[in-house]
């Protein structure tokens, strides 16, 4: 995101040391409403420097606006944000000029080449000449677009497209990284090959806030991890730290999705928590706590005298999805309007087949 030309001292940055020793990103008791729908109820979190924090939750649970609030897109109704000490909507210059902004739409000209919008990033930046051409060149490489380079954005790939994004946001250096949902539609090698440019920003001691709806995204990537639901933080923690509240083992298995309901009512009674079934996929989960052994040889004897064929049968370790469906009751990918749900139960159909 380039500056703008306000000053940089406006509202209290004027002065400041340029590293911040506190937390890089706080957010204290931030509330966001349009008209009657209130995106933020209230939250709080904060980010130490060069750490991921995960923020997790379903379309439209608040992720963006916290983001856009964060990133000087929003101002906040109450509360305060603060970047490296600054805060977002008293000194948004000063913010502008320390961070980096990957969004859900991108910032991409796609009528121009890869290497003429990284150009064009450096000059709104007002990064000189000779910089902008070695950064172009740094990033080209780094994202693997030097043979795209002089081809129109219009033209890439989906992933290709997504890639040239980040590195607009990493034109200038940024100490700060917002990712809101950066793998959204990739296919798992481009996913796989952004996480490793993530864990290269991060080890370089960059901070980076991400949001997701993928649950192994944030496992694979975040230091700490906060789950929003409906516009408040519900759990915060490390990924062990928040399957440990679930505790136990889980058993699990799939079966004939015309049969789905059926095992689950066979299964229940089986621990004191209730089975969730994805009926798209015929997957069924059951927290069963320590009796895990007796939990399964009483599944296959109870589908079995039901005539119930069962696939991918076992008990594991509680996932993130696990702890996401025990929070709020729903998946990290559902919303409540239809077309939400539809979106929803695909993403986690491949999800699930990749699983299996």
């Amino acid at each position: 995101m380039p500056p703008t030309n306000e000053p940089a001292g406006q509202g209290g940055g004027d002065g400041w040391q340029p590293r911040w020793d506190g937390p890089v990103i706080v957010v204290e008791g931030v509330h966001k409403s349009f008209g009657d729908v209130h995106a933020l109820r209230g939250i709080d979190l904060a980010v130490e420097r060069g750490r991921v924090l995960g923020v997790l939750g379903p379309n439209g649970a608040g992720k963006t606006t916290a983001v856009k609030i964060l990133t000087t897109l929003l101002r906040p109704d109450r509360g305060r944000a603060l970047v490296e000490g600054r805060d977002v909507a008293r000194s948004p210059a000063a913010v502008r000029e320390i961070i980096g902004l990957a969004g859900q739409s991108t910032a991409i000209q796609e009528e121009l080449t890869g290497r003429e919008n990284l150009d064009i990033m450096g000059r709104l930046y007002h990064v000189g000449a000779a910089t902008r051409r070695l950064r172009a060149e740094e990033l080209l490489e780094r994202f693997e677009l030097q043979d795209a380079a002089d081809r129109p954005a219009k033209g890439y790939s989906g992933g290709m497209q997504r890639r040239l994004d980040l590195a607009l946001s990493l034109v200038a250096h940024p100490r700060v990284v917002f990712l809101d949902e950066p793998t959204t539609g990739l296919d798992p090698r481009s996913r796989m090959a952004m996480w490793d440019v993530i864990r290269e920003m991060v080890g370089s001691g960059t901070t980076l806030l991400l949001t997701t709806q993928y649950l192994e995204e944030a496992d694979a990537l975040a230091d700490e991890i906060v789950v929003i639901d409906r516009g408040l933080v519900i759990a915060a923690g490390t990924s062990q730290e928040l399957k440990n509240r679930i505790g136990g083992d889980v058993l699990e298995f799939v079966v004939d999705r015309r049969r789905s309901a059926e095992a689950a009512q066979a299964v229940r009674g089986l621990s004191s928590t209730e089975p969730i079934v994805d009926a798209e996929t015929g997957r069924v989960s059951l927290r069963v706590g320590t009796e895990g052994s007796q939990a399964l040889v009483e599944t296959v004897r109870r589908l079995d005298a039901l005539g119930i064929h069962t696939e991918d049968l076992g008990i594991r370790r509680p996932s993130l999805d696990d702890v996401f469906l025990a929070l709020t009751g729903h998946g990290a990918e559902d919303e409540e309007n239809g077309a939400g749900s539809r979106r929803g139960k695909k993403a986690r159909r491949r999800s699930d087949r990749r699983a299996s």
